[in-house]
């Protein structure tokens, strides 16, 4: 389901028009990353949220050339569901 399909079945279901819901979307997309950006994990009640995990630093190898390289540590973003959510999905 794309973010143009979901926004079309939000306006369906609520009858707001699907250009606010789009703009809607956009804009919790911007908050969630945002906060991201900042540190602060997003928690969702009921649906999930997302975090931010540590990759530790770590050694990568190229076989072909014989090289290695280090891969400093970083952070990325997870999406982490909420157990009503992982229960209503493994009914399926």
């Amino acid at each position: 389901m794309t973010k143009a399909e979901i926004a079309q079945e939000i306006a369906k279901t609520t009858g707001i028009d699907k250009a606010t819901v789009v703009e809607v979307i956009e804009q919790f997309m911007n908050v969630v990353k945002g906060s991201l950006a900042s540190g602060e994990n997003v928690y969702l009640r009921g649906f999930g949220s997302f975090i931010i995990k540590q990759r530790a630093e770590k050694t990568a190898r190229n076989i072909s050339k014989k090289t290695s390289l280090i891969i400093p540590a970083h952070n990325i973003p997870a999406f982490k569901p909420a157990d009503c959510f992982k229960e209503e999905v493994a009914k399926l």
